[in-house]
């Protein structure tokens, strides 16, 4: 696991999120502000993917997604409930939580990535999986843009050889831009 995230940058994202989404269920809210509300709670809890290989942990999804609306885990329990969930908070405040927020785009945001840990209890072959995963599906996108950019490349050919200067005008825009996108 990364340092320890401070809790006021912790604070800080769960007032942006909250103000930004919508939950799924109205009780996930009250849990967030709780945790907001706390300052001891909020030492002990991580934010993290794939909270549910975690002993204690919360999944909290956004409307915007197509998600479970909501999961806490403790052991082998797990259950729906999230007024067990916020006992659990009050109960133990001592124990880590693991928190897993559900949004669209999760793994763009920069305010997420601030507060973001690693998760410790993540099986190694998953993290190997993840992995190659990723390493797959930039493989797979580079090959889908060379593939496109040489059809371009022939199609702007042909053009030029028939003098049809619209197409030619219409695929070097789309040549540009696919560069434009590739440089951001």
């Amino acid at each position: 696991m990364k340092a320890m995230v401070p809790v006021t940058a912790k604070k800080d994202f769960l007032r942006w999120f909250l103000k930004r989404y919508r939950l799924k269920r109205r009780e996930c809210v009250w849990i967030l502000n709780y945790l907001l509300s706390n300052e001891h709670l909020l030492t002990n809890v991580h934010f993290t993917d794939e909270a549910h290989h975690c002993p204690r942990a919360m999944i909290i999804s956004t409307t915007e997604v197509d998600s479970i609306p909501f999961r806490f885990y403790k052991g082998n329990l797990m259950t729906a409930d999230a007024e067990k969930s916020f006992h659990d908070l009050r109960l133990h405040p001592d124990e880590k939580m693991f928190i897993q927020l559900n949004f669209r785009n999760s793994n763009k945001c920069p305010e997420y990535a601030s507060v973001a840990e690693e998760n410790p209890y993540l099986p190694e072959d998953l993290l190997t999986k993840k992995k190659d995963q990723e390493i797959a599906e930039r493989l797979l996108e580079e090959s889908f843009t060379l593939t496109t950019n040489d059809m371009l490349l022939k199609r702007i050919d042909e053009a030029l050889d028939r003098g049809d200067r619209e197409l030619f005008i219409s695929l070097t825009a789309l040549l540009n831009e696919m560069k434009k996108d590739k440089d951001q």
